[in-house]
């Protein structure tokens, strides 16, 4: 019930500093925190959220992502989810370095952890419920699910692209194979939410339809069009139903959050 970055300047001389993200857009920061109220169909189903934090792996200072979702109330009596996915990436390029993810959808599981060398361009998947270690090889520029959308934050906005054009990323986040993630720009448009009208920054990733959407242009976001470019809104036309995520709170926003007054 879901499937919802930065350019090179290092300071390598420190690498025990805590550093500010050097991106084109510095859209974020560590203790920047999102909550999102979802539904499904006519239920309230859930809320997830999406935490960025500062830490330390294997000796270097990154960012640490935690994006956790949970069914609540009536919806959790049709479609039990409990979902953990973990990012570790770059504060300089935006490159990842460890991602997880445990998920129990409905009784379809995972548990995967991927570790990435990048000048080898391989991958180590390890799937903890089969006991099982993949080593794939991977790309220049590679991601992960949670890693390409602060990626993604980082280095654009809409004055580099423009209406219709398509951004192309290479993504890792399951035990078999890399896949190209397109995302296409569809233009402007202002949304009314719980904090006011949001002008908004309007995109089509495209995804695999099969066991949970219905086909591959079955996903609709929009991110605020600000410097922060907060995800506002996520509409999905799912193979059962639909679902509808928005966003219900957040804290810790590297920039002023723009509201439309009137």
């Amino acid at each position: 019930m879901k499937k919802a970055l930065l350019l090179i300047l290092a300071l390598w001389a420190y690498p025990f500093q805590v550093e500010e993200p050097v991106s084109k857009y510095n859209s974020f920061k560590a203790g920047e925190w999102f909550q999102f109220r979802i539904h499904y169909g006519i239920f309230n189903a859930s809320f997830a959220t999406m935490e960025l934090k500062s830490e330390v792996l294997n000796g270097k200072s990154v960012y640490h992502v935690i994006g956790q979702g949970k069914t609540t109330g009536l919806a959790r009596l049709f479609f039990k989810v409990d979902d953990n996915y973990e990012s570790y990436f770059d504060k300089v390029d935006g490159k990842p370095y460890k991602f997880i993810r445990q998920i129990d959808e409905g009784g379809y599981t995972k548990n995967l952890e991927i570790n990435f060398d990048h000048d080898a361009k391989k991958a180590t998947v390890i799937d903890h419920k089969k006991n099982r270690t993949t080593v794939l090889n991977t790309k220049e520029g590679i991601q992960d699910l949670l890693s390409a959308f602060y990626y993604l934050r980082g280095n654009y906005s809409s004055k580099d692209i423009e209406v219709g054009e398509e951004i192309v990323l290479d993504l890792l986040y399951d035990e078999d194979e890399t896949f190209k993630f397109k995302l296409k720009f569809l233009g402007k448009e202002t949304l009314k939410t719980k904090f006011g009208k949001v002008r908004c920054l309007k995109f089509r990733p495209y995804v695999q339809s099969g066991r949970v959407f219905k086909e591959e242009e079955s996903l609709t976001l929009w991110v605020s069009d600000d410097e922060n470019k907060v995800p506002i809104s996520i509409k999905a036309d799912l193979a059962v139903g639909s679902l509808k995520a928005d966003l219900n709170a957040f804290k810790g926003l590297r920039h002023q959050f723009k509201v439309d007054v009137n």
